[in-house]
């Protein structure tokens, strides 16, 4: 049985997660992504290479980095993931630039511990000063791992992104986008998926997603989140919200409360 349960707590999300036959549609976060295995064995594509995060295994995603998810096999899997804003974790850990995780799987005891106390907090809706004082201990066991500075976005690339995000009402206009940046239609795919990892098309729809999760968050109207991130209607946003977050969009607002 698929089980995903999401809760909020100093500006960070804690998932936790169960799954047999689910498999996550290929997405990016905005936030940092940093999660242990707790039974089975998660199974993902991450840069151009499968990886396999074996039981008490601790994963990383940086942010807008595409991957996808699934259990490895029959036997399901269950996890725990914690979702964190960039600047956030730069001011706990008193660094001014962007920073990234090079590896994407480590085993260390430690960290897999401050990952779980954090989760375990928030899951369970512990005061936020508690949830407070957890993430700067579990910030003290990252600042350990093995850490890279952020290399900035192309210039076309970083433009493009910003008339993505511009526009999130409408369909995406890739023609004119594409005027835009002085490229053929076929050069900026191609140039857009070299440098993130997925198409304009799934970049443009995990940035609707990420808005109307943040609305479903702060404004607790689904029909907001529907008008103000251009879905048709419900069902389309709530098909493409649970190919990504693993819960309908109802489902996720609900668990917010």
């Amino acid at each position: 049985m698929e089980k995903f349960i999401y809760k909020k707590s100093a500006g960070i999300t804690a998932l936790s997660a169960s799954i047999t036959d689910f498999t996550y549609k290929k997405h990016a976060h905005q936030e940092y992504a940093i999660g242990v295995t707790l039974r089975g064995i998660q199974h993902y594509n991450l840069d151009g290479h499968l990886h396999l995060s074996y039981e008490n295994g601790i994963m990383f995603f940086n942010p807008e980095q595409a991957h996808d998810g699934m259990a490895h096999d029959e036997t399901g899997l269950d996890y725990v993931m914690l979702y964190i804003d960039p600047q956030m974790l730069l001011e706990v850990m008193e660094k001014k630039d962007i920073i990234l995780f090079s590896k994407p799987n480590v085993y260390d005891d430690k960290l897999k511990q401050g990952i779980l106390r954090l989760s375990h907090a928030i899951l369970n809706e512990k005061d936020e000063t508690l949830c407070n004082e957890l993430l700067i201990a579990l910030t003290d066991s990252l600042i350990e791992t093995d850490l890279k500075t952020y290399k900035k976005d192309h210039k076309l690339i970083k433009t493009a992104k910003d008339m993505l995000h511009s526009n999130l009402q409408s369909v995406l206009k890739l023609d004119q986008l594409c005027k835009e940046l002085d490229l053929s239609k076929f050069q900026f795919i191609r140039l857009f998926k070299a440098h993130t990892g997925i198409t304009p098309y799934q970049y443009f729809l995990n940035c609707r997603l990420e808005h109307a999760k943040q609305l479903l968050e702060k404004k607790r109207d689904i029909y907001s989140a529907v008008a103000e991130c251009g879905f048709v209607d419900l069902t389309h946003l709530n098909r493409h919200f649970k190919s990504v977050y693993g819960t309908t969009a109802y489902e996720y607002m609900s668990s917010m409360n």
